[in-house]
């Protein structure tokens, strides 16, 4: 029988101790991941603001310029827009819940032609179209969407010095990463026993889905929800600026997108007697929608991201359910990173592993 020999004992040892080090040091940082992860998917976007202040300034005054610049971006418009989200998403809320017992919508079905000759057609087929069932989906998906609006900006405000402190500590960590994030990676790529090239595709592909989430779809999201809040507004909906957030949120999802609420606002217009402004809305939102999915963002993003259409959308509810709004960057990076690393597996480690391979 074979012994271990001293070696073979001091390096088990060693990765004894290491992956306890690990262990304590994750245990430490676990608490502020969240704003660990933030810091670096917004360094990685804003990174060529940095690139280009450090060809003519010192590498600490670019770093502190582009903070500057992420606070006015990020933090200044962020304030100011929790607060008003978390108004009328109560609002929302609150009107859908009165809406149970005043049952509006189920007024409005009834006194329409439109869903009689609809039922009539219908009824062919064995479907009927009542109005309690439209009101009582109706004020659930509202109570719904509002209560869970409410519930992330109200955690925000509720404690407005942890989130005051939060931010500053994620522009703390973005400010040194910025400065020292090559040093960062050099280090990750000698510590990893990887080879260096299929690092730097994990870190490549980790650099361009935070790219696609937060250039392409945080973008694309607020061209819609903009536009799509100053329609409502238009038109005399109530709300416009939560109905906007909305669009935005649902802008992420690829199946979804803002049709969710284009489409049952239309109907709602065409139940009001106003069918022209129903169609319109309706042209809009293909004309919108469309130009943003199959014109913007492929120019703002190229192919670098290739991801089933379902996968993100699974990977952003998933996201959304474990970790709130943040959920929206945080699903789609953790499948990109098993995406890249069953890629890696396929082309350089399945051969290894299957029998009869050497």
């Amino acid at each position: 029988m074979g012994s271990s020999s001293p070696r073979d004992m001091i390096l088990w040892f060693f990765l004894a101790l290491f992956l306890v080090s690990c262990a304590f040091l994750g245990w430490l940082l676990w608490p502020f991941l969240s704003v660990i992860v933030l810091a670096i998917v917004i360094t990685g976007v804003f990174n060529p603001v940095y690139r280009m202040l450090h060809r003519k300034l010192n590498p600490t005054l670019s770093s502190l310029i582009t903070c500057i610049i992420i606070f006015f971006v990020l933090f200044v418009p962020v304030s100011a827009f929790v607060g008003i989200l978390a108004n009328e998403a109560y609002d929302l809320y609150l009107t859908a819940r009165e809406a149970v017992l005043n049952n509006p919508i189920q007024g409005l079905i009834e006194n329409s032609k439109i869903v009689e000759k609809i039922n009539g057609i219908l009824t062919n087929f064995g479907v009927n179209i009542t109005a309690d069932e439209l009101n009582r989906g109706a004020t659930q998906l509202g109570r719904t969407v509002g209560l869970f609006l409410y519930q992330q900006a109200t955690s925000m405000t509720a404690n407005i010095f942890n989130f005051v402190v939060n931010f500053f500590f994620m522009l703390l960590i973005v400010f040194y990463l910025l400065i020292d994030s090559h040093r960062l990676v050099s280090f990750i790529v000698k510590l990893s026993p990887l080879p260096d090239d299929q690092d730097e595709i994990l870190i490549r592909k980790f650099k361009d889905m935070a790219g696609a989430i937060l250039i392409g779809n945080g973008l694309g999201g607020l061209i819609q929800g903009t536009l799509g809040g100053i329609l409502f507004a238009l038109f005399g909906f109530r709300s416009p600026f939560l109905w906007g957030v909305i669009m935005a949120l649902l802008a992420f999802l690829p199946i979804v997108g803002i049709g969710a609420v284009f489409l049952p606002a239309a109907l709602y217009l065409i139940l009001q007697g106003r069918l022209a402004a129903g169609i319109f809305f309706i042209v809009f939102y293909v004309l919108l929608s469309g130009g943003i999915e199959y014109l913007f963002k492929p120019k703002l993003v190229g192919k670098r991201v290739q991801m089933h259409t379902l996968l993100v959308f699974l990977s952003i509810i998933g996201g959304l359910k474990l970790f709130g709004i943040l959920g929206i960057i945080y699903g789609p990076l953790v499948v990109t990173a098993f995406l890249t690393l069953t890629d890696i597996y396929e082309s350089s480690y399945q051969r290894i592993v299957e029998p009869g391979t050497k």
